[in-house]
C-alpha cells in the first residue's frame, strides 16, 4: 500500500510494518523530470508542490514508520532493506 491520507496513523496497528521511501530532492527532481510514463512533475508548479510537500509531510511520516529507506539507491538494495525487515 502507498500514498498518504490526513487519517492514516489509525490504521497503522493493522500493518506488521511501516516503511518510509524516501530520496533527497535532487533525486526526485532528477526522476519527476526525467520521466517519460506520466507528466506529473513535469510543470514548475508540479514540481514545486512535490518538493514542498516532501518538507511538510514526509517529516509526518517518518514520526509513524518503522524503517526508512533512501531510494537513492539501486532497486535491489530498496528491496533487500524491505525483505530484511518483512522476512525476519
Amino acid at each position: 500500500m502507498s500514498g498518504t491520507a490526513s487519517n492514516q496513523v489509525k490504521f497503522y496497528g493493522r500493518f506488521d510494518h511501516i516503511v518510509l521511501l524516501t530520496a533527497p530532492a535532487s533525486v526526485m527532481t532528477e526522476r519527476l523530470v526525467r520521466r517519460t510514463n506520466n507528466p506529473y512533475g513535469k510543470e514548475p508548479n508540479d514540481l514545486a508542490r512535490a518538493l514542498a510537500l516532501k518538507e511538510t509531510v514526509e517529516p509526518l511520516l517518518r514520526r509513524g514508520a518503522d524503517l526508512e529507506i533512501d531510494t537513492s539507491v539501486p532497486v535491489d538494495e530498496v528491496v533487500e532493506k524491505i525483505l530484511g525487515v518483512v522476512l525476519r
